[in-house]
Parts: structure tokens; sequence; C-alpha cells
């Protein structure tokens, strides 16, 4: 499975630029031939812009369903379309979409962990469903930005039976460093391909640092973005997860009789 991160310079609150970029990206990045297609989180509007409206993501949600569905079928691509705002029952959530080649939508996920800390809490619903689907029979499973501070979470997923995390993000340049090892470290402690796709350049009040990269099973970089706009690509082999595994075995060690999570 080829992976293909577009690392994206969001405009904040300019979904009417947002979206067309983000189909110029798609289309350059088909140049590689990639099986999956990877957004930045929040890549209609930007996290948390202070003058976002009703009136510039109250579509996002259909208008990312309807314009990424139709260039999956048209690319015969998989695309784990980042997130965007979407309103629903009149009420804000942070929400992925995935679409497999046929360009039909075959999960959602909706942030479980809100970033307090800006809050995101305040504007945002907490999501209440994982989400792990197969793309090219390969099973995935997706996460957003500060989600990956909660190893409870990789580990459910993982247990479930998935090989490749995705993890969509506006991380600050700040603690881009800090992003890179929390992905790196998913990746080691379950076994497993992680893809990070991050933002880049200025986004809403602060500046994201780019930095997306592929992790290996063992936590090895398999390709990494520095902080401009970019697309990077590399392969998760899941022949060569499966011999890891085999090979050592750890997960045959776990004494999930003592933890409490």
């Amino acid at each position: 499975m080829k992976v293909a991160c577009l690392q994206m310079d969001v405009l904040p609150s300019q979904p009417d630029s947002n979206f067309p970029h983000a189909e110029e990206l798609i289309r350059k990045a088909m140049e590689d031939k990639p099986d999956v297609l990877v957004l930045p989180e929040s890549w209609d509007i930007s996290f948390l812009p202070r003058s976002a409206t009703p009136d510039l993501y109250a579509g996002n949600f259909d208008r990312a369903v309807r314009t990424l569905g139709a260039l999956a079928k048209e690319l015969n691509v998989n695309i784990v379309a980042g997130s965007v705002t979407h309103l629903r029952e009149d009420k804000l959530y942070n929400t992925c979409c995935v679409f497999d080649r046929q360009g039909q939508l075959v999960a959602t996920y909706d942030k479980t962990h809100l970033f307090s800390h800006a809050g995101e809490d305040k504007r945002y619903q907490k999501g209440d469903h994982l989400a792990t689907f197969q793309l090219d029979g390969v099973p995935c499973g997706v996460i957003i930005c500060y989600d990956v501070r909660f190893p409870e979470l990789a580990r459910t997923m993982c247990l479930d039976g998935m090989d490749v995390l995705f993890v969509v993000c506006q991380w600050p340049r700040a603690r881009i460093r800090m992003m890179q090892a929390l992905c790196a470290t998913r990746a080691m402690e379950n076994q497993m391909f992680v893809v990070c796709c991050d933002a880049c350049g200025t986004a809403g009040e602060k500046v994201c640092g780019g930095g997306s990269a592929v992790f290996g099973p063992s936590g090895n970089p398999l390709a990494e973005a520095d902080d401009t706009e970019v697309i990077i690509t590399a392969e998760c082999d899941p022949q060569k997860l499966q011999n890891l595994r085999e090979s050592f075995p750890v997960f045959r060690d776990r004494r999930p009789e003592l933890y409490r999570l």
C-alpha cells in the first residue's frame, strides 16, 4: 500500500480557496500513483479560526463528501479526507470521512478528544465512536490530532486488527517534534504503520509546523516532510508488518488481566 500525505497550507476561513486547492494537490499527488491519499485536519477552514461563521462551514461536510467522493472514483484512489467542520443537528463536529476507490464513503469519524487547552471543547461536540475500515483489504483506522496523545485509543483499534493508523493533524510548529514522537511511539508499541498528515504555514491564529511523516512498525520514519507545502509518499507493506509480529510477538506477552483502561 503506497500512501501519500498532502501537507497542505490551509487558508483560515477560506473554504472556497481551500476546496479547489485540495483538489489541485490530490491531482498532483496522483502522478506518483499512490493507493491512499491523506489530507490534514480542518483543511476546509483551518483549526478554530476566530472569524469562522456558520456561512463558512455549514455545508462543508456535504461538499467534502460530494467533491472527494467523486475524485476518489474518477482517479481510482482511496482518500482519507483529513477533517472538516461538520454542522449536524445544530451542533459542530470535527469530522473525518474516508472514501474507497469507488468513491463510496466507507467511514466517518468525529474527533473524540477535544483540545480543551485551545477551547475546542467549547465549540465542538465529542465523537462517540471509533473508526476502523478496510482499504484494498488492509485493516485501517483514523484519529484526529490531539487523539494521538491517548494511547488507549490506538491500542483498542489495534487489538481489533488494525494494521495502518492514519493521524490527521493541524499541529503547531512549537510542538512538532512531540507530534512525531507520539506517532512513532504509537507505531512501535502497537507494531503497526502510522501515517501522520499535518498542515503547514499559518493556519488560524497559529503557525502549523508541517513535519508529516510515515512511520514503520518499529517506529522508524519511512518518509518525512519539512515545514513547507509538500507531498510525501511511502510504502506500507502488510507482509513486512506480519513478519515483524511473528518474529517479535510482543502482544503474546501482554497481561490484560492487570490493566485498567
